[in-house]
């Protein structure tokens, strides 16, 4: 039976996780499929991987939560007085920096992973804004923060910070500092820097 768009974009988050290189010929042959059907069901090379990568971080945002819930249930903070979405972002953030399948594909397509990742118009940010909006949310309806600015504002800043840690070796020539990017991130969340590194 033919594959799904579901199962392409699925399929093919595998391959990035595994460090496989995208090559849409031998990817729709593994599939079963002629790369005309690939590219009717999922759009073209960059739209696939858009919307693997976005699988990708959906799926480790979800992950992230999941480990919030394990260890601190409903509680909006820990016993440390972190906040629960910062906890959980940083969880997100850490856990992408340490993918190599995605590493991979950062170092050997810096370009295109660049700009399937960063467009503000693309497949992976607006969504990853939007689950930021929905992360945040439920902490301020739970009384956790009253947030100074609105939390699309908020969140636009979120990810374009931590785009730039994240990525800083591919835009910058830095090595990604995970540790700096959450001290920022909690002082445009808290309006204040933690006492403690994170």
């Amino acid at each position: 039976m033919s594959p799904t768009a579901d199962e392409i974009v699925r399929s093919a988050a595998h391959w990035i996780d595994r460090g496989i290189r995208m090559d849409t010929r031998t990817f729709a042959h593994e599939l079963g499929i002629s790369r005309s059907t690939l590219f009717r069901r999922v759009g073209n090379r960059e739209d696939l991987l858009g919307e693997a990568l976005w699988y990708l971080a959906d799926h480790t945002m979800a992950a992230a939560v999941r480990t919030w819930e394990r260890t601190e249930g409903s509680a909006v903070r820990d016993a440390d007085g972190e906040l629960r979405c910062l906890a959980v972002m940083r969880e997100y953030r850490s856990a992408i920096a340490g993918n190599k399948g995605f590493r991979r594909f950062l170092d050997e397509e810096p370009t295109v992973a660049i700009r399937i990742l960063t467009d503000p118009h693309g497949r992976v940010q607006p969504r990853v804004m939007a689950a930021h909006v929905d992360l945040l949310r439920r902490d301020v309806e739970d009384g956790g923060f009253v947030p100074a600015v609105s939390l699309e504002s908020l969140c636009y800043a979120i990810v374009r910070l931590g785009e730039a840690f994240l990525y800083s070796d591919v835009l910058a020539s830095r090595a990604p500092d995970l540790g700096a990017a959450s001290t920022l991130l909690a002082a445009l969340v808290e309006g204040r820097v933690p006492t403690t590194p994170l």
